[in-house]
């Protein structure tokens, strides 16, 4: 299946994510970033990357590797490959930058990074969002966005193995 070169272009390994961030700040760019697994995209997903985009200038999001989120919820998990969730992510046109992290968390990415706002869902605490000390360190900030209630990926799994 072929996909624009412009989509594609959206997709960064962590070499090419922190040159294409060093352009972008020397350009005066507002760095934005979040991150997830993303594995079934819904509308809490879509209210956090809007949110996300409109922090600042230019949004990187930090996906979880299959690996990664076949560690933090199990078997079974996840239900799209990375490459398609990396896909369908920077189909979007309101995202910059995707990319993947093969560990349990995006902290290594988010040093290497330094973004300006790091945005994460409201079910964390900022004493739980990993990075937030570094940002806030770096003179950058931490934003939570609310969740949309009744929207998860494993509540629509459950809904699903329901039918």
């Amino acid at each position: 299946m072929k996909y624009p070169a412009l989509i594609k272009n959206k997709i960064f390994d962590n070499n090419q994510i922190k040159h294409q961030v060093r352009r972008w700040k020397l350009l005066g760019k507002k760095i934005v970033f979040t991150n997830g697994c993303f594995d079934i995209l819904h509308k809490g997903h879509l209210e956090i990357l809007s949110q996300a985009a409109t922090s600042g200038d230019m949004l990187i999001v930090g996906l979880n590797s299959d690996h990664s989120v076949k560690l933090l919820k199990g078997e079974g998990r996840p239900v799209n490959d990375e490459s398609f969730r990396a896909l369908i992510l920077a189909s979007l046109t309101i995202v910059d930058a995707v990319v993947l992290f093969d560990e349990l968390t995006p902290s290594n990415l988010i040093k290497d990074i330094e973004p300006d706002v790091l945005l994460k869902g409201g079910d964390y605490s900022i004493d739980q969002i990993v990075g937030a000390e570094e940002v806030i360190k770096n003179g950058g900030e931490v934003k939570i966005v609310p969740l949309v209630k009744g929207y998860s990926t494993t509540a629509l799994i459950e809904k699903i193995q329901q039918l």
